[in-house]
Order: structure tokens, then C-alpha cells, then sequence
């Protein structure tokens, strides 16, 4: 039976206390409603239908890569009304799944089980167990077990506050039964809408069995409405990354205290030490060691390669067995060789260095190529910018940089070639030859060092 998910996004979420609709709110670095896409493409649907209403322009263009069909709700009237936004759109031979955009946890295996269990003609309703179920609908069963009616809090009696099992607002049912019942949908409550748990008492009336799916636990139908929920879900997330990383073999620290923020694919004997993000899609080969607070974005890191403490990289590709850091920046277009080192303080941009160059400390190196095994010594700048346009520098293999070198680019430096310490080299330095470019050392006899004013 072809399956459509309806996903309801269209709330402002007045608790957030914030200008930027709820469901845009960041959880592991991405919106909200977009993790409750990725489960809803999970299921292979026909289609994947959001509802959307305040801040309709943000959320669409925050999510304008996604294959969804959108559907505006112009007035928030309730559940109920939202759901019937987007049911023109859905066949009568079809199931629908309704989800909702700020529910972000759920898990594909639970959705899997309460469609196949709502099957052809029944509804199907997933449900959690609450200690504190304040704020829930509740829901009521008969002598039998049977769900007969969901309520919400506001109209529940004293007796139905006292229920535990709650609704989560997750169901499914037949597109041409939904349709119906939401055509009978009335707005007597005591906050005026048009409830989506109305339908179970209406599925009960026709006859319609009503099947209930436990939610495995908790925090799966955690709901963010304010900024302490939001903290909770992401806390949750981070701790199923953490989860899922050391049983593929990843050694955490402290699994509390690492981000993932993408999707983070690693080979064997994988360390990651305390504070280390993981952004966009990153790649960590086999026995890849990672320091404290290292960010990495959209990288490949290869087998064996150290990153010390305290480095930021961003869109890369490390070969294996380097060393890198600690305090060390390596920007986008970056991509070094074998056993290549970059110490303490160096930033690197838009370079290709090769096998077993070394940039120690204290320098830049922006739109070059060095070859293999060069050592550029602490404090040597690549002047790439005039102020108008980015030029490269090229230096060839076994080449000796001084310390406190200017490379103004373009320039080229040839294979063998050793470069004085202090030069600003201009032209291009010949293979196998000393370079280097001095101002005559002055002594000045008399000179006194300025000393301060007394204070009057």
C-alpha cells in the first residue's frame, strides 16, 4: 500500500522566544524539521508532504534542497485543519503517516512497525508512557484495552489527568478514511481547534479497530517547544552518535563531550579525545587520532594522521600519517601529501603539500605548491594578495626555507634551493642555489632609547 507522510510545521512556537520559526531551530547543526524529514525518506513514501505557516518563506527556502511538496496553512485552526492543508494532494488508495516538525527524534524502526501495524483499514496511533504526563492528551481506553478516545489535557476530567499513557500525535490511517474524519472535525474545545485526536473517537464510532504502538522510550517523542527542550534532543542525539561510534569500534574520551554534526564515517582504532565537532561529511581512516577541541568540516582525514589539541579544519584531505597542530588552521583547497607536518600556529589555505614537508610553526602558506620533504621555517609568509588579486607560489622538492621569510608571490622557488633567513624574495630562486635578500646591518652611535615623561 503506497505510504504519504504529512509532516506539520506551520506553529511559531511563541516559547522559543525567538524571531526564527520553531522548526528552524538547530538541532546537531541542522533545522529541526529537517532530521524529521530524513526519517520520514526512510520509509520510501510516494511523497513527503510539509505544512507550513509561520516564518512560510524562511522555512521553504531553508529547505529548498529537499524533495517535499509544500503546503501553506494560512490560519494555525489546529491539527485537525493542518492535516487537511495537504490531503488534495494524496490518493485515496494510500496510507498517511502524520508528523510533525519539532519532533526530531523519532526512529525509522518505530515508524516501520506502527505503519505496518496500523496496515489497510485500521488507524494507527503511537503512544509513550509518561511519568510526569502534564501537558499530554491522554489516552482513554475501555474495560476491554481498547483505545476508545484521546483527550486533551484541557478537556480531560481529574480521573483522565491521572492516565500516564499519553499521545504523541504520530498516526496512521487511510488517506480516504482521514479525509472523512476530518471533514466531521469540530472545534468545541476549550482551545477552539480542530483536533487531529478527534478521528480516534470517529474511527471508534465507524467501527475502525484502533491499534497502539509504544514508543521504545521516552526521549524517541521528546517534542521541542522552548529552549530547554531543545537542549534535551540534542543531548539525546549526541548520546546515539556517541553510541553508535563505539560500537564500530571508536574510542570517545568521554562520549558526553563530542558533536556530530553531519555524518561522521571512521576506519579501525579511531581516537577521539574530549570537545572534538564533526561538521558536514568527515572521513577519519584507520587508527586517525584526534585531540581535544578540534573542529573538522567536510574533511578526509587518512590512516595514521595526528591532529593535536586545538585545531581547526575545513574542507581538507590529509594523507596518511601526518602531524597537525596543535593551534593550527588549515582552510579550504587544502590537501597534503604523506607524513607532512604543519606545527604550532600555521595556517594553511588553498595548498597542496607534499610527502614529508614540514611547516613548523608560525607561518602562512596561502595558494601554494610545495613539493616533497621542504622545510619552511617559523615565521615565513606567502604574499598571495596585492590588494586585488590572489597569485601562487611554487617551490620544488627539498627545498630549505629560512625563518622570517616573505615569498611575493607569484614566485617560484627551484628544486634544492635554500632560502636565507629575513629575505623577501621577489623573483624566482634558482635550484640548488642560495638565495637570499638582506638590508645592510646599522649600528648608531649616540642613539638613546626614548624614556617616559614623569607624571606631573
Amino acid at each position: 500500500m503506497p505510504l504519504d507522510v504529512v509532516i506539520l510545521a506551520a506553529g511559531q512556537g511563541t516559547r522559543m522566544r525567538s524571531s526564527m520559526p520553531k522548526v528552524l531551530h538547530p538541532m546537531a547543526g541542522r533545522p529541526l524539521l529537517a532530521h524529521v524529514i530524513d526519517v520520514a525518506e526512510t520509509l520510501d513514501p510516494v511523497a513527503v508532504h510539509v505544512v507550513y505557516g509561520f516564518g512560510g518563506d524562511q522555512v521553504k527556502t531553508a529547505l529548498a534542497d529537499r524533495d517535499v511538496s509544500w503546503h501553506h496553512q494560512a490560519e494555525q485552526l489546529g491539527t485537525g485543519h493542518a492535516v487537511a492543508q495537504a490531503m488534495d494532494a494524496v490518493a485515496d488508495d494510500a496510507q498517511v503517516l502524520v508528523l510533525y516538525g519539532d519532533v526530531p527524534l523519532l526512529r525509522s524502526s518505530t515508524l516501520t512497525n506502527l505503519v505496518k501495524l496500523g496496515g489497510p483499514d485500521g488507524l494507527g496511533v503511537l503512544t509513550v508512557h509518561l511519568a510526569e504526563p502534564k501537558g499530554y492528551g491522554r489516552i482513554v481506553r475501555d474495560q476491554d484495552d481498547h483505545i476508545v478516545q484521546i483527550v486533551e489535557e484541557k478537556d480531560a476530567t481529574q480521573e483522565q489527568r491521572q492516565i500516564n499513557e499519553v499521545n504523541t500525535g504520530v498516526i496512521v490511517c487511510p488517506a480516504a478514511r482521514l479525509r472523512e474524519w476530518i471533514s466531521k472535525l469540530e472545534n468545541t474545545n476549550a482551545q477552539g481547534e480542530y483536533y487531529l485526536t478527534d478521528i480516534v473517537e470517529l474511527a471508534v464510532r465507524d467501527g475502525v479497530t484502533v491499534h497502539a504502538l509504544a514508543a521504545a522510550d521516552e526521549a524517541e517523542t521528546l517534542g521541542v517547544n522552548d529552549k530547554v527542550h531543545l537542549s534535551e534532543a540534542e543531548t539525546e542525539y549526541r548520546s546515539r552518535i556517541a553510541t553508535a561510534l563505539m560500537r564500530q569500534g571508536v574510542t570517545l574520551a568521554d562520549p558526553r563531550r563530542i558533536d556530530v554534526r553531519g555524518n561522521l564515517r571512521c576506519g579501525s582504532d579511531v581516537f577521539i579525545d574530549v570537545n572534538a565537532v564533526f561538521i558536514g561529511e568527515v572521513k577519519l581512516g584507520d587508527g586517525v587520532h584526534i585531540g581535544p577541541n578540534v573542529v573538522v568540516i567536510d574533511s578526509q582525514i587518512e590512516d595514521g594522521t595526528q591532529v593535536h589539541p586545538n585545531c581547526v579544519i575545513e574542507k581538507s584531505h590529509f594523507g596518511p600519517r601526518c602531524q597537525i597542530g596543535p593551534f593550527a588552521r588549515v582552510r579550504p583547497e587544502t590537501y597534503l601529501g604523506s607524513t607532512v607536518k604543519l606545527g604550532n600556529f600555521v595556517e594553511v589555505k588553498k595548498s597542496n603539500i607534499a610527502k614529508g614537508s614540514k611547516v613548523n610553526h608560525l607561518s602562512y602558506v596561502g595558494d601554494s605548491t610545495l613539493g616533497e620533504r621542504v622545510n619552511v621555517g617559523a615565521g615565513t609568509i606567502t604574499c598571495n594578495y596585492d590588494g586585488a588579486n590572489k597569485h601562487r607560489t611554487s617551490i620544488g622538492d627539498d627545498v630549505f626555507i629560512g625563518s622570517g621569510v616573505q615569498l611575493v608571490a607569484p614566485v617560484q622557488v627551484g628544486d634544492g634551493a635554500t632560502i636565507g633567513a629575513g629575505s623577501v624574495i621577489t623573483k624566482p630562486a634558482p635550484a640548488d642555489k642560495l638565495t637570499l635578500e638582506r638590508g645592510k646591518q646599522m649600528t648608531l652611535d649616540g642613539w638613546k632609547r626614548p624614556v617616559k615623561k614623569p607624571k606631573s
